[in-house]
Order: C-alpha cells, then sequence, then structure tokens
C-alpha cells in the first residue's frame, strides 16, 4: 500500500513492525524475592552498627591515652618545679658567705693577705 501524496508523488508506507518472538524479547531483570530484600537490609544495619561501635571504642581509646598524656604533663611541670628547688638549694649551699659561716663555725678564720707566697715551679 502506497500512500499518495496530494502533489502527485508516491510515498513510501511507515514500516511495519513486526511482532518480537519470545527470543528476540528483551529479557526483564528479574525481581529479587522479599527475603533477600530484608536480608540485605539487616547486614548494611549490622555493618553500619559495627561500624559505628568501632569508631567509639576508638574515641575511647583516644581520650584514655589523651589524659595518660595530661597525667604526664602534670607530673613533668612537678618536676620541673621540684629540679628548679633542687637547684636553688645547690646554689645557696655553694655561696661564699655560708661557707665562710660554716668555716668560722668550725673554728676556721681566713689566712691574712700579707701571708700569701707564691710558689716558683720551674715553669715561665
Amino acid at each position: 500500500m502506497a500512500a499518495v501524496d496530494w502533489w502527485g508523488t508516491d510515498v513510501a508506507a511507515p514500516p511495519v513492525r513486526k511482532p518480537r518472538s519470545r527470543a528476540e524479547a528483551r529479557p526483564r531483570p528479574r525481581r529479587r524475592a522479599q527475603g533477600l530484600q530484608v536480608s540485605g537490609g539487616i547486614f548494611w544495619i549490622s555493618a553500619f552498627a559495627v561500624l559505628l561501635a568501632g569508631v567509639v571504642a576508638l574515641n575511647v581509646a583516644v581520650l584514655r591515652v589523651n589524659m595518660s598524656v595530661g597525667n604526664l604533663n602534670k607530673q613533668q611541670l612537678e618536676l620541673q618545679a621540684q629540679n628548679q628547688t633542687l637547684a636553688s638549694e645547690v646554689s645557696s649551699a655553694g655561696s661564699s658567705l655560708l661557707i665562710e659561716r660554716t668555716a668560722r663555725r668550725l673554728g676556721l678564720v681566713p689566712a691574712p693577705a700579707a701571708d700569701t707566697s707564691y710558689l716558683d715551679l720551674g715553669g715561665k
């Protein structure tokens, strides 16, 4: 069957589609069973729960480490203060005035400056 144009030219008829056979039919995606969807959802929920539990455990571990670091910093400051106290005690114990007082208490007297003499050791 040909269609006739009003101006007198023949126009070919549109192609007729053949019905597809079962072999040519496009395969439809199979529907999953409802039970598989539920079990997949349970899997993902449990996977996220395990992941969140791991994150919480990691945060608790980091918090414990931070607390121990804080305690170590506190101990370090205390030890530095003790070291400064001991250093000041050592410097005050080695002062010349304290040594002189202790020597006088023991009965020692300083040598007079006029009695000072030098030995020639034969060097320069």
